[in-house]
């Protein structure tokens, strides 16, 4: 049985913040760009990656969710408690200083892990974790 990822969901707070890093800063195109009964979804994906997309989507979509739920889910992506992603470079400095330089949340500069990775971190405009892994041994280090 064959299995393949196509679509992850992160939460945002403000689309258009989210698709000039998303788009601009990190590179990713966007997919589509849909409105439906007064909320918004993004697709975002690599250009390398045909099949594998993003959402980015409002932190309370499901419309059962709760006023007091919908409280605590934006209290949550303040914090930067929701969601993260894991993209994978091949040069974790350059892209650390691309988007550094852009003016990100930077959470952790590029450092070598023991568990074989060259990677960073930052926090997206929503404050979700974005972590940029460079496997070592790999061209850039």
């Amino acid at each position: 049985m064959d299995i393949t990822l196509s679509t992850c969901f992160i939460a945002v707070d403000d689309h258009d913040k989210a698709i000039a890093f998303y788009r601009d800063v990190l590179g990713l195109e966007v997919r589509a760009d849909v409105g439906f009964e007064g909320m918004r979804w993004v697709t975002v994906g690599s250009p390398a990656q045909p099949d594998v997309s993003l959402v980015l989507e409002p932190p309370a979509a499901d419309p059962s969710t709760s006023p007091a739920d919908k409280q605590a889910l934006a209290e949550l992506m303040a914090k930067g408690l929701l969601r993260g992603v894991i993209f994978t470079t091949e040069d974790c400095d350059a892209t650390f200083e691309r988007i550094s330089g852009a003016g990100a949340e930077v959470l952790q500069e590029p450092m070598d892990q023991p568990y074989g990775v060259r990677d960073c971190a930052f926090r997206d405009p929503a404050g979700n974790l974005l972590r940029f892994n460079q496997p070592l041994g790999k061209p850039g280090k």
